[in-house]
């Protein structure tokens, strides 16, 4: 919002770490991209925030001395509600990651520290700093339903991936182009151990900036689980739960989630109440996965979600996707529907992911026409490809 670097506390008792962000930052910090400041635990932090109303974002580790990073999240919107704030945690202590979630934390990162995903969490996190600062100084100027929609969509869009991982073993890709009327979509990716990769397409029920502020808490949620649990239907049955323990609005979500483990080529997954995903092959025929059974997340605790499982072949493409494609409209009022978006792979088979996510979105556009689009229309695309030996 200002010339200024973005002025972010980091708050650990470590005395390494201190060096070890300004070395490994110091071309943002140089390009006047970032400024960090540093507290050793959370008395000190709040010293801090008290002095300085520059400071856009805390970044703070939970067990630390005097006052622990739990307890510093309660005090932060004391000093200042729109800071954002993000966690560092032992990998896999869902308990304390679920925890800081409730009190407000944006995202966290898991130690040891990687700083390329520190680097993408940081500029994440103040992207959607800066948009939901534009929402406030929009707020008093709202004078319509859609102004209200066009701020609910840039804070929608601010948290999905735009920078797809590069592997030698597979390929993703994946947008969102998003309705005039604003709903809830999003994708994201989770790199996971093993060099597996977690790959989720969803769909909030609703529309507007209540939509947008329950599809955020959901791929927080989402992401959270993840590494937390092994197997997709545990992760989505935790989401679950979390979304029904505070659930006041009665929204729900549909959501696919899936594991794809390149050394075996075996793609998991579960699914919430959502379209089911296509294989296509090299030929450009193609199948729909299996049906799991699990319901839309948000509508009930404690429901299972079973998996289903299949072993890719090196010229298949995973096409997930949300109903904004299948249940676009022409002139006529007829849909998209499944056929359609078959019959566009078999006139033009994927060459990699892009391409094919590319022939979706273009197929869904010539089809409509003219008419107003009246949903967002999400597309994530994965092909597994032969490592290089």
């Amino acid at each position: 919002m200002t010339d200024r670097p973005c002025k972010i506390l980091v708050v650990d008792d470590e005395p390494d770490l201190e060096p070890l962000v300004l070395q490994r930052m110091r071309r943002s910090i140089r390009r006047g991209k970032y400024e960090f400041v540093f507290a050793h635990n959370g008395v000190e932090a709040l010293e801090r925030l008290n002095e300085d109303d520059e400071i856009d974002m805390v970044l703070s580790d939970i067990n630390m001395p005097q006052m622990d990073g739990l307890t510093l999240l309660d005090q932060i919107p004391k000093v200042n509600p729109n800071i954002r704030s993000v966690i560092i945690s032992a990998y896999g202590d869902m308990k304390n990651i679920r925890t800081a979630m409730n009190r407000g934390a944006f995202d966290f990162v898991t130690k040891p520290v990687d700083f390329n995903d520190l680097q993408v969490t940081i500029d994440r996190t103040l992207q959607h700093m800066n948009e939901w600062r534009a929402a406030l100084a929009a707020r008093d100027k709202l004078v319509s339903l859609q102004n209200e929609l066009d701020v609910a969509s840039k804070m929608q869009q601010s948290i999905l991936p735009r920078k797809f991982p590069v592997r030698d073993d597979y390929e993703v890709f994946a947008n969102m182009a998003p309705a005039r009327n604003v709903g809830g979509d999003f994708y994201d990716l989770l790199q996971l151990d093993d060099g597996r990769i977690g790959l989720a397409v969803a769909d909030v029920s609703d529309k507007g900036v209540p939509a947008a502020l329950f599809m955020m808490s959901t791929r927080t949620l989402l992401k959270g689980a993840a590494i937390g649990h092994e197997g997709p239907g545990d992760v989505l049955r935790e989401v679950n739960d979390l979304l029904n323990e505070s659930n006041e609005s009665a929204m729900f979500v549909t959501v696919l989630y899936g594991v794809y483990d390149p050394a075996t080529r075996e793609f998991i997954y579960a699914n919430g109440g959502h379209n089911t995903p296509l294989v296509v092959h090299a030929d450009g025929t193609s199948t729909e996965l299996p049906l799991t059974g699990g319901v839309a997340l948000g509508v009930m605790p404690e429901l299972p979600y079973d998996q289903g499982a299949v072993t890719l072949d090196l010229d298949d493409t995973v096409v997930l996707y949300t109903d904004g494609v299948t249940e676009a409209m022409n002139a006529d009022g007829e849909e998209f529907g499944v056929e359609r978006l078959q019959e566009t792979f078999a006139a033009s088979p994927p060459q990699d992911s892009q391409q094919a996510n590319r022939t979706v979105f273009e197929a869904v556009q010539a089809f409509a026409g003219d008419t107003p689009q009246s949903d967002d229309v999400t597309c994530l695309v994965f092909r597994p490809r032969e490592a290089a030996s």
